[in-house]
């Protein structure tokens, strides 16, 4: 059989779909990714987008970022372990660490080699990595990387999860990892539910806080911190593509453990290290997170006018607490045909189907900026109402 077989077979997917007017993907942006995008000269609203606290177009970051480059250059041209660290990225960490009230960071180049590189170092042969059933592609994919047995609990369930972790061998090595905010659904780990069984039976907790932070608890400090529970939780993961409006990812918690990982997760080894402009737009952010709690209370605001305004119309959201908000369709094409229709009519949100999400349960993923204005909200709910009435969403 020829290798590339399989390329043939599934080019008619993706051609049908360019032809017919309904792919979704890689659809290029002609201006800033802020609130309201230009497609083809076309502005619409933008609700596909992680950045949570509107601080792509920030002039703040944009000065740090072009200032680095005057300093630094435009790379660093190697791997963090050999000549790519720069003292920009130790300044990240230790503010990092500082900000998080842990002892360590680590910075890798994305978020998902951020996820890789923890698993693959710590889960080694004889331990057992559990996690949420809908846990990112990055944390699944760094327990393919690292040997060790997974077990895998109902999706934000607390008896299945102490079900799962009651069977697992004492003497065992345990890493618990779950998403603080799931990227799809929107919905939040019960952390204040989990953490206490894992610390009963010796496991080691790891929250991936990508979508998080910026966004929930004291300071935006993440899932861990809203539920009072940081100082039990050994490592939080979180990524700079999402309320940082940079590129990379990071790990904080014990020196000794961090230490560890920073020599031996392959992922930031064997990668270049982030670019300078991307360390200082990083470095910018946070400090915009730390002392403009302001931004953070206009997205809360706007998250829950659309969560409320949606829930009446009679949308099903799902369990959404944050200011990711899916709207559930069901079957593939009925939510590629509505994707159209709010793109044809100026919104921009992003169709999910499976594998992403189970067969059948289709849906439409909206999230909402700081920078949002009441005009742009007003004009989504209309528009929310015309189309979900046009596809017998809505009565």
């Amino acid at each position: 059989m020829d290798l590339f077989s399989k390329c043939l077979q599934y080019w008619p997917i993706v051609d049908t779909a360019e032809k017919a007017g309904y792919y979704p993907y890689f659809i290029p942006l002609n201006s800033e990714p802020d609130r309201r995008v230009t497609i083809d000269g076309r502005e619409l609203i933008m609700l596909g987008s992680n950045n949570y606290l509107g601080l792509t177009t920030h002039p703040k970051l944009k000065e740090a970022a072009v200032d680095s480059i005057r300093r630094y250059g435009t790379g660093c041209t190697g791997s963090r372990f050999l000549n790519g660290t720069l003292d920009l990225h130790v300044r990240l960490e230790h503010e990092l660490a500082e900000f998080y009230g842990k002892e360590s960071c680590l910075v890798f180049s994305t978020g998902y080699q951020t996820n890789l590189g923890i698993m693959s170092a710590l889960v080694r042969k004889h331990d057992i990595a559990i996690t949420d059933k809908l846990d990112h592609a990055s944390i699944m994919d760094g327990c393919k990387m690292s040997y060790g047995a997974v077990k895998r609990f109902l999706h934000n369930d607390p008896h299945s999860f102490e079900r799962v972790v009651e069977r697992q061998p004492e003497d065992s090595g345990k890493l618990v990892v779950v998403d603080g905010v799931f990227s799809m659904e929107g919905d939040v780990s019960p952390l204040d539910k989990l953490v206490p069984v894992a610390k009963k039976h010796h496991c080691r907790f790891l929250v991936d806080d990508a979508h998080a932070v910026g966004v929930l608890g004291p300071d935006g400090r993440g899932t861990a911190a809203h539920f009072g529970v940081e100082k039990d939780v050994d490592m939080i993961m979180g990524t700079f593509s999402k309320s940082f409006a940079s590129i990379g990812g990071y790990v904080v918690g014990e020196k000794k453990v961090i230490t560890f990982i920073r020599h031996n997760a392959r992922s930031m080894i064997f990668s270049a290290a982030i670019p300078p402009p991307a360390a200082a737009t990083a470095l910018a952010a946070l400090d915009i997170i730390r002392n403009e709690p302001d931004r953070r209370e206009r997205l809360w605001r706007t998250a829950r006018k659309m969560i409320d305004g949606l829930k009446s119309m009679g949308y099903e959201i799902g369990n959404t607490e944050t200011p990711i908000i899916p709207l559930h369709i069901g079957e593939d094409m009925k939510t590629l045909n509505f994707w159209r229709a709010l793109y044809d009519g100026g919104i921009f949100a992003n169709p999910v189907l499976p594998p992403a999400v189970p067969p059948n349960r289709s849906l439409i993923r909206t999230s909402y900026m700081a920078t949002h204005t009441e005009e742009d909200t007003d004009r989504a709910l209309e528009l929310f109402e015309k189309v979900g009435k046009e596809f017998g969403l809505l009565e």
